[in-house]
């Protein structure tokens, strides 16, 4: 009996806090906490996130030249990706030393498509550890990526690993990307 005493005291006293936080919630109750007291920062959706930072850079710098400046150019390279990422068909392919993908889609898909995978290419030929190349096929793009070293068989299953789209995000081209672009620049072509 004296075992059950102590056993039952020993509950009493762990479970004591825990009653502390249990608590109705009822409707209209309001918690005083940081969350209700900060603004949300989520702005929803990621490209609207994207505009939103750009545009927080612009109005942060003085020489901002407000007549070259074109969010719509963005808007459209955020579309862009987006049918890319989103929309498009890929079959890929290992070749010696990497990968090549074919990225199909619906003809507005397969116009970024083009868009797309000529930019990054382009932008990835500075990459030392791989070689880039895209082309045109129909309704899409091809491209191939290997490795620079071929026998490096890490390098290789990291970009087979990676995949098409893994490739594309390599590198941090993308922010500075698309503040040029908003600032009517035009580093890839065609918006």
């Amino acid at each position: 009996m004296r075992h059950l005493t102590r056993t039952a005291t020993l509950i009493a006293l762990l479970s004591a806090p825990l009653a502390g936080q249990a608590h109705e919630h009822v409707e209209g109750m309001v918690h005083t906490t940081d969350a209700a007291t900060t603004a949300p920062v989520s702005p929803g959706q990621a490209a609207f996130g994207a505009i939103a930072e750009i545009v927080a850079r612009l109005e942060a710098d003085p020489m901002t030249d407000w007549s070259m400046v074109s969010l719509e150019r963005l808007r459209l390279h955020l579309v862009d990706m987006d049918l890319v990422t989103l929309r498009s068909r890929i079959v890929t392919t290992e070749i010696p030393g990497g990968f090549r993908a074919d990225l199909t889609g619906e003809p507005e898909t397969a116009a970024a498509i083009g868009r797309m995978t000529t930019a990054h290419a382009g932008a990835m030929g500075g990459d030392p550890a791989l070689r880039v190349s895209a082309e045109p096929i129909p309704g899409g793009a091809r491209l191939t990526v290997v490795a620079r070293d071929l026998t490096d068989g890490r390098a290789v299953a990291r970009l087979r690993g990676l995949g098409a789209i893994g490739v594309m995000v390599l590198g941090n081209h993308h922010g500075p990307h698309h503040e040029a672009l908003a600032r009517g620049g035009d580093p890839h072509g065609g918006h």
